[in-house]
């Protein structure tokens, strides 16, 4: 049996090469969203990260996530009725199920989904070059 190893982004270094400085309210920012196991929005970031250092305001969190959604280091997905959310754009591709009681979101990968959008889209005499699937839905009750 082999062990998955889960990709950390270096958000730090990317923003480096994009000659953005490191300020101290940044580094406590990146860091939260390295370790973020969830797909937090902006709020739940400054939440987090006010809890680490009282001084870092909303506005530094808008900027630093602008920043970098602006170089390609995050995704922001605007999930049907929330706030925009966060999540690192590395690993392999991956689509969404977002639990419309809960909020939580589940990221799952379908070969079938896959090959049939391709299928389509060569029907249709097109070259998928970016796509982005949500389902939306609610946890079956047992009967």
């Amino acid at each position: 049996m082999t062990e998955t190893v889960i990709q950390k982004p270096d958000y730090e270094t990317a923003l480096r090469e994009a000659g953005v400085r490191i300020t101290r309210p940044r580094r406590v920012i990146l860091g939260i969203l390295t370790d973020a196991e969830d797909h937090p929005d902006a709020m739940e970031i400054f939440k987090r990260a006010v809890a680490l250092d009282p001084s870092i305001s909303l506005s530094t969190v808008y900027r630093t996530m602008k920043l970098l959604e602006g170089i390609g280091a995050i995704h922001r997905h605007a999930f049907e009725g929330g706030p925009s959310r966060f999540e690192p754009a590395i690993g392999e591709h991956h689509d969404h199920l977002i639990d419309i009681e809960t909020g939580d979101v589940i990221e799952f990968h379908s070969e079938r989904i896959e090959e049939l959008q391709q299928e389509i889209a060569r029907a249709l005499g097109y070259d998928i070059v970016h796509h982005r699937l949500e389902l939306y839905g609610r946890r079956r009750r047992k009967k």
